[in-house]
């Protein structure tokens, strides 16, 4: 049995292990490592939360595709994204830095790669939480109306008021220390898991009608707008919501400065989180399925149709019940979002990439980034400001930003490790030889990802087509396009004159083995970020 002094001694070893790694990578201990593996796990599970993301997106997949696009198409993307997670796992291992996925591309591949995979990543992270926020605002309207019903409606303008308190709810949340909120994420996610299983047991029993196997897992729908001659189209389009609500999970590798014994934790708490929510989200989506009461009230309900199937199935008060434990789950799961972006957006600050760098690189004298979190929650809630014209494409955009944005970040530095090779040396968590066709797997599913969350999501949103409206266009490519073009455009234009990528905060005796194109070369940079 252990001693109390001898698990003293083992965590002052993991903690010097993990500040001399941090050293080795150019950094010194600025933030709190107060986190444990599995506090690591459970900010990237409630960040993926099974109880917002496929739950505010259903309809997006009913709508695309039906039941299948739910069912089949959740598994699809479960299995590409494990593969993902682990691919990204064995570099978050070998540097588990806040800066995550734009150090391993800058380490792995120069500057160049660093700044367009930390602005993508940024990018991402921003539209993941202002989509997980206003989500989550649909939910807690539903909710109120349900309790209020002569004072709460469910217009869009509503869902954005609620939207905003939620967004400065958990700005106050992400102030206070990371101890706190590390707790906060343990509590979730055992939270998440409860909840789904209560969820599941109540829609099984309380319903006295379900519908048929057959219905659950081959009835195929199209309500696009486009010919049932592209369902396979259509379908990969439905595919949106499992790919949005499995995302957000290097959520774990932003943390990493904060997690004990961080080369191994990381990579751990990336695979993990994404293989227990596809187990989790298909047990849910299947049991939400099976209590569709009407497959045209479910399509009319659009952003509502979770809320409209478990009103109809069961009845108000265990709507309500349901409801409660979705709203907490997703109040939980926006507060963890706020946390990963803000961490991105200081480390990659730290290394002067976004403007005011200074000013978002200061910590606080409880080790928080408090202008960064600040930063990160203002330019959320301000992505969400089109909602007020068309919640539904709003949020779809959102989404679709989302998943594009992360996904091509997590995308280049998979590419730079295939590129690494052998010279590559991994840390404590490794995929050994596997890592060649595993990485190949998910760089090529990003890649069909990318191309359908960028094409029309509606005929009449093509320019030229009959019936053509603004409201059905995706303005995801133009987003996209337009931040390529602005990134891309700075750092030609500018930022490649001055911006070096990663810059080191302490005198390093040692190059970290994950990359040798700066061995022999030491440098001398500024001082370390001081709390203020």
């Amino acid at each position: 049995m252990s001693t109390p002094t001898g698990y003293l001694t083992r965590e002052r070893e993991t903690a010097r292990s993990d500040e001399a790694l941090l050293l080795r990578l150019g950094y010194s201990q600025v933030l709190y490592r107060e986190m444990g593996g599995f506090s690591n796990f459970a900010i990237s599970f409630t960040i993926i939360s099974v109880l917002a993301g496929c739950l505010t997106s259903y309809y997006l997949a009913f709508n695309n595709g039906g039941p299948v696009a739910i069912t089949w198409g959740w598994l699809l993307v479960g299995v590409f994204s494990v593969v993902i997670a682990m691919a990204m796992g064995e570099i978050a291992s070998s540097m588990p830095t806040a800066g995550a996925l734009y150090f391993w591309a800058s380490k792995l591949g120069g500057p160049a790669w660093g700044w367009f995979t930390g602005w993508f990543n940024l990018l991402g992270q921003i539209a993941v939480t202002a989509s997980i926020q206003y989500g989550s605002a649909t939910f807690a309207t539903a909710l109120l109306s349900l309790w209020f019903p002569d004072l709460v409606g469910t217009d869009t303008t509503t869902i954005f008021i609620v939207f905003s308190v939620i967004a400065a709810g958990q700005l106050a949340l992400n102030l206070l220390n990371v101890n706190l909120l590390s707790r906060i994420n343990t509590l979730s996610a055992w939270w998440h898991m409860a909840g789904v299983a209560l969820i599941v047991v109540i829609l099984l029993i309380v319903p006295t009608e379900h519908q048929p196997v057959a219905f659950v897992f081959g009835e195929v729908i199209n309500n696009s707008g486009f010919s049932d001659t592209g369902i396979w189209f259509v379908f990969g389009l439905g595919l949106l919501m499992a790919q949005y609500t499995v995302t957000g999970y290097d959520a774990s590798a932003h943390m990493s400065e904060e997690t004990r014994g961080a080369s191994r934790a990381t990579a751990l708490g990336i695979v993990w989180s994404v293989a227990a929510s596809v187990v989790f989200g298909f047990v849910l989506l299947v049991a939400v399925t099976f209590a569709v009461p009407d497959v045209q009230g479910t399509l009319d309900a659009a952003g509502m149709a979770v809320v409209y199937i478990w009103s109809e199935a069961t009845n108000d008060s265990w709507a309500e019940f349901m409801l409660v434990i979705v709203v907490i789950a997703q109040l939980f799961c926006g507060t963890a979002s706020v946390t990963s972006a803000s961490r991105m957006m200081f480390a990659f600050s730290r290394d002067r990439a976004v403007p005011g760098s200074r000013l978002w690189r200061r910590v606080g004298a409880n080790r928080v980034p408090v202008n960064s979190v600040i930063a990160i929650a203002v330019t959320s809630w301000a992505l969400m400001l089109p909602t007020l014209a068309n919640g539904v494409v709003g949020y779809a955009v959102g989404t679709s930003i989302a998943v594009i944005g992360l996904n091509i970040a997590f995308a280049l530095p998979i590419i730079l490790r295939i590129k690494a090779g052998d010279r590559f040396e991994p840390g404590a968590w490794s995929l050994g030889r596997h890592y060649k066709w595993l990485s190949r797997i998910a760089v090529a599913w990003i890649g069909v990802v990318c191309v359908l969350f960028l094409m029309p999501i509606s005929p009449n949103g093509i320019p030229g087509a009959e019936g053509f409206a603004w409201e059905a266009v995706n303005y995801a490519p133009l987003t996209v396009g337009g931040a390529l073009v602005l990134f891309g455009g700075w750092y030609f234009l500018s930022a490649r004159k001055w911006f070096t990528g990663p810059v080191r905060e302490a005198r390093v005796e040692d190059e970290h083995p994950a990359t040798h194109r700066e061995n022999g070369r030491r440098q001398h940079a500024r001082q370390p970020v001081r709390p203020y």
